[in-house]
């Protein structure tokens, strides 16, 4: 399993798998705590695991936590997804960068989105199934979302949009939301 720093969002990694593949399918391993810990991540900071399932064009995003926030393991173990994280730490070298990742079933990498980053996804598939750890038990009251079509962020989603929950439809822009953290 290889680490990559992302880029264009501070703390953020690309944990990228080695599959064995045989006439069988594939074997490989999509969490290695030794591999985490070589970049400064404590693997047993994470203390819950969950999976959605969404069909081709489903939206769902962008999420975060407030409070202390939440870092997360995002993994799509089934089908292909685009993934966005938004980098909305202030005091972050990368404050406000964006990266983009085409995660599938075919690769099963993972993305590390640290604390204070926006989360997002949609399904390029019929099918696909995203695995997230988190590192602190969820807490509905913390959630914050922020509209996933905000002119300010022009996040290239690749095919329209079937489907969202209602809260990510009402969800307030950018400006908004950042406007009610400095408050």
């Amino acid at each position: 399993m290889k680490a990559t720093q992302v880029p264009e969002i501070a703390g953020a990694y690309l944990f990228e798998p080695t599959p064995h593949a045989d006439e069988r399918g594939f074997f490989c391993r999509t969490f290695d705590a030794e591999v985490v810990r070589s970049v400064g991540l404590d693997p047993a900071a994470f203390v819950q695991d969950s999976v959605s399932r969404s069909v081709r064009g489903v939206l769902r995003g962008l999420h975060l936590r407030s409070g202390a926030g939440e870092a997360k393991l995002v993994r799509c173990s089934y089908g292909e997804i685009f993934d966005v994280v938004v980098d909305l730490r202030a005091d972050s070298p990368t404050y406000l960068g964006q990266a983009f990742f085409e995660l599938s079933g075919r690769t099963q990498a993972t993305v590390y989105v640290p604390a204070g980053c926006a989360h997002g996804f949609q399904s390029l598939t019929e099918t696909s199934d995203v695995s997230y750890r988190i590192d602190r038990p969820h807490d509905p009251a913390e959630d914050v979302t922020i509209a996933f079509d905000d002119p300010e962020l022009a996040i290239p989603w690749p095919l329209p949009v079937t489907s969202t929950s209602a809260r990510d439809r009402g969800a307030p822009s950018l400006a908004e939301v950042l406007k009610h953290r400095e408050g």
